[in-house]
């Protein structure tokens, strides 16, 4: 996999800026103030309306990571979790055409889609145990309604199974290409990613384990507003995977706290209210952590334009290694 192509250098964050401009026009919207908010995946940016005093959120897709076919599936589950399961997402602004996925022409053509402007903050970390059971309770609400959705005609997202997340042909690069991967770094998490493989295969893909997730339901992406269940936005990672990376989704970059055990057992516990979790599961919970976290390791180094991935560079490697002598000996946490 080549570099993340908002990590390119180049002016390239200067082309897609052009490209929001130009995709607001698409909106009605050609005196719109467009300021840049995250660049993640793909680059967020916050719309002001000065005629109408609206804000909105326009997201510009990076290069080659999902077809409109894709994007669309993507909506249509966030359409449906809000007008099915109650689950607070954002809307989606159709262009003037009526389109929801409006692409911007040019040497670089890019897919655009606008979003409602949702109320809210990033959860603090003041009180994280309620926190976290509040969220196991969401994501098991969301879980619920994907086992009994009924897919619109042509619906596809891709899969975070092994192979796809840590393969050859891994969707975020290889983790041996991630910072600060030595000689001696690559030996033992090449231990941990056949550990990861082996106990994966084990715990299978039948259908009460494994289906559609948001596969990022980290607190960048929830927004909270008094003491309810947060929104729940940006799924641009929605696919097929293993439920418990939901779970695992959650402390990521900060899977090394000692509080995470208990954050983990708080999510079980809210999660458990709505829906059955085995004990056998459960037992799996830190294999699913070390495999988000190696995951991660790869988007660090394939994603150096993102803010997150520059502030924690090497030493994320260096604590994936502490993590991983500790999972590997069968003392997590």
């Amino acid at each position: 996999m080549r570099a993340h192509d908002l990590s390119a250098g180049g002016g390239v964050l200067d082309r897609v800026h052009d490209a929001a401009r130009a995709a607001t026009r698409a909106y009605g919207l050609p005196g719109a103030e467009v300021t840049l908010v995250n660049v993640s995946e793909n680059a967020t940016y916050r719309v002001d309306d000065p005629a109408t005093g609206r804000r909105s959120v326009l997201r510009v897709h990076r290069l080659g990571y999902h077809s409109t076919a894709e994007i669309l599936s993507e909506l249509a589950w966030l359409e449906a979790l809000r007008e099915q399961a109650g689950v607070r997402t954002p809307r989606v602004i159709p262009a003037r055409d009526g389109s929801r996925v409006t692409t911007v022409a040019g040497a670089e053509p890019r897919d655009c889609v606008m979003f409602e402007f949702l109320p809210g903050a990033e959860p603090s970390g003041e009180r994280p145990l309620p926190a976290f059971e509040r969220l196991g309770a969401l994501t098991a609400r969301m879980h619920r309604h994907a086992r009994g959705w009924s897919r619109p005609e042509g619906f596809t997202r891709f899969h975070w199974d092994h192979e796809a997340a840590l393969g050859a042909g891994s969707r975020w690069g290889r983790w041996q290409d991630g910072q600060g991967v030595d000689a001696e770094a690559r030996v033992l998490l090449e231990r941990l990613d056949k550990e990861l493989s082996a106990r994966l295969h084990r715990f299978g893909r039948g259908p009460e384990r494994y289906g559609l997730i948001h596969a990022d339901l980290r607190s960048a992406n929830l927004l909270v507003t008094g003491e309810g269940p947060p929104a729940v936005i940006d799924f641009d990672d929605c696919g097929f995977g293993w439920y418990l990376y939901d779970l695992a989704a959650a402390v990521s970059f900060v899977e090394h706290r000692p509080e995470v055990p208990e954050l983990l057992d708080a999510w079980v516990r809210g999660y458990r209210t709505v829906l059955d979790l085995p004990a056998e599961d459960a037992a799996e919970i830190w294999t699913f952590v070390m495999f988000r976290r190696l995951l991660l390791v790869a988007w660090i180094g394939t994603h150096t334009g993102a803010e997150i991935a520059a502030e924690l560079g090497p030493g994320y490697t260096e604590g994936t290694c502490d993590l991983a002598e500790r999972y590997l000996s069968g003392t997590p946490g």
